[in-house]
């Protein structure tokens, strides 16, 4: 007992005191949560648990299996052939199969429904040029089969992504053997690529359930009732804040069941190299007709997922930007940037102060404080909310009297201000900004660090003038990443924003959700144009770094 307070004595400084206090507010909203979930339940609950609650189960984990099953076998493929296969325009899919990821699943759901629709680009052909008329049911996605296609579609890139990066690391043995041994390249895909790349398919995969528990958009705009659509009906359908915080407690619940059975599935099984000499796997060039049908399937892929709702909204953009594009969009587009550039600014620092305590002070106490930043990440952004809210109507509470004492109107002032809604960004999406600052940290090791030490720096100044100078590009991604995320993000921004505050993302939903689909085109494409660029910047950044 003496040596665990000695050891924790040891480890503790002002990074410690910064770690611990971080920690503690990001975990604080999922404990809020948790305590008020078994506390006594109104008639609204009872209504909800006994006639409702079935079916947003049901719902919900529909659409998370159907969606992880589609897009584990096309981003499982995708990567598969881009990283074993050489073909025509194959360096460009390495990077283009990403580009979905730039249209939020609720951008791209209103966008098809727009394309398919009675007065859709579609039927109007079919009518004016053909003189076809079709049973509307065909093109009808308005519903559970519709949203697994959009979020199939938008998602699949997760799983790529990650599937393809560990394919890149793999040696190249294991492939040669296969095929030395007989196998076809289906039977080398299905017994040896499958098993091995099992851990990467279950991450990508995982980060896909989380994306569809959190999404908001596309469900509300389908009519589909979920956790989130019940979320948001009950805070802001009847303004009952105990049944949305105890559904908020439900769907986390179902979330971190998902999640230790993801960690169970990784733990049973490790694949690792039996030798130093690690060959990487190259391409196979494809001849004949199997390099045309391979390149027919990524074309068709890249079309469907980023091409056509591009042009599309490019189209609606030309009809309607001379009444959009004025000082409000401009408010719009400074709002969002605003909140994005903040959020992302405290992420950073936050990751990098926990980081790079962590990796200085190998220990258990030290590896907690990494493991509490995936939190936010693990729930759903309407959870987020709701917890953050609870916490901040809280303090407003306490701190009342100080209002008064400093001539303040003694009313909610923190719940209604931007600094709720960027404490719930930070909270949401530190893993993000983390996870880019601690690869970063593992590639430079601590030699540089050691040595500065050695020559008597403290810890402090080690890290100013060494260690955050050789990760600048980690922490330039990590930024770049999260500010993506907070552009896109939109059930918690539409909880938490302030009075008459909007984003692009809010108001493009609140355009959509008012069937004005077409001047939902402007804000949308620049949310796209942006999360593009940004894709395409770090895919430049990361082909450049030393593997």
């Amino acid at each position: 007992m003496l040596y665990l307070i000695r050891k924790m004595r040891s480890q503790f400084n002002s990074w410690a005191l910064l770690s611990f206090i971080f920690s503690i507010l990001i975990i604080l909203p999922a404990l809020l949560i948790m305590v008020q979930l078994f506390a006594e339940s109104n008639e609204n609950w009872e209504h909800i648990k006994e006639f409702m609650l079935k079916n947003y189960i049901i719902n919900s984990v529909t659409l998370v299996i159907f969606t992880g099953l589609f897009t584990v076998i096309i981003g499982v493929c995708a990567a598969w052939l881009v990283t074993a296969y050489t073909f025509p325009l194959q360096r460009f899919f390495k990077w283009g199969m990403i580009l979905p990821l730039a249209i939020p699943p609720y951008i791209g759901a209103y966008t098809y429904h727009g394309i398919l629709n009675y007065t859709g680009v579609i039927q109007t052909n079919l009518r004016n040029h053909f003189d076809i008329k079709v049973d509307q049911k065909f093109f009808d996605i308005m519903n559970i089969p519709g949203a697994i296609f959009i979020f199939t579609l938008f998602l699949y890139p997760y799983v790529f992504i990650i599937t393809r990066s560990f394919l890149e690391n793999q040696s190249s043995s294991l492939i040669e053997n296969a095929r030395i041994l007989g196998k076809s390249s289906f039977q080398t895909f299905i017994q040896v690529v499958l098993p091995i790349s099992r851990t990467a398919i279950v991450g990508g995969v995982s980060l896909v359930i989380l994306e569809v528990f959190n999404d908001y958009g596309v469900v509300k705009y389908f009519g589909i009732q979920t956790f989130s659509t019940a979320i948001f009906q009950a805070w802001f359908g009847m303004g009952d804040i105990q049944s949305a915080i105890k559904l908020a407690g439900t769907l986390m619940v179902i979330v971190v069941f998902i999640l230790i059975a993801e960690k169970l599935i990784r733990g049973r099984k490790r694949y690792s190299y039996s030798t130093s000499k690690v060959r990487p796997l190259q391409p196979k060039e494809l001849k004949g007709w199997k390099k045309y049908s391979v390149l027919s399937l990524f074309l068709t892929w890249f079309a469907f997922a980023f091409l056509i709702p591009s042009i599309q909204l490019l189209q609606w953009v030309y009809m309607t930007y001379d009444v959009i594009l004025n000082e409000v969009f401009l408010d719009l587009i400074w709002n969002s940037v605003f909140v994005a550039s903040i959020g992302s600014a405290l992420i950073v620092i936050t990751a990098l102060i926990i980081a790079n305590f962590s990796r200085l002070s190998k220990g258990w106490f030290s590896q907690f404080f990494s493991k509490i930043t995936v939190l936010g990440y693990s729930l759903p952004g309407a959870v987020i909310a709701i917890g953050v809210l609870t916490l901040f109507l809280a303090l407003d509470q306490k701190v009342i009297v100080l209002y008064e004492w400093i001539g303040l109107e003694p009313t909610l002032v923190l719940s209604l201000s931007i600094s709720m809604l960027i404490f719930a960004y930070v909270v949401r999406f530190l893993a993000v900004g983390y996870n880019s600052i601690e690869s970063g940290f593992e590639k430079v090791g601590t030699a540089f660090t050691d040595a500065s030490r050695t020559l008597g720096m403290s810890v402090t100044k080690t890290f100013f003038k060494v260690d955050i100078k050789m990760i600048k590009g980690a922490v330039a991604g990590g930024f770049i990443l999260v500010f993506v995320d907070i552009l896109k993000e939109l059930p918690l921004t539409l909880i938490l924003q302030p009075f008459n505050f909007y984003t692009l993302a809010t108001k493009t939903f609140q355009y959509a959700s008012d069937e004005r689909i077409h001047e939902a085109s402007v804000s949308s494409i620049v949310i796209i144009f942006i999360s593009a660029l940004s894709i395409f910047f770090l895919h430049k950044v990361l082909e450049k770094e030393p593997k």
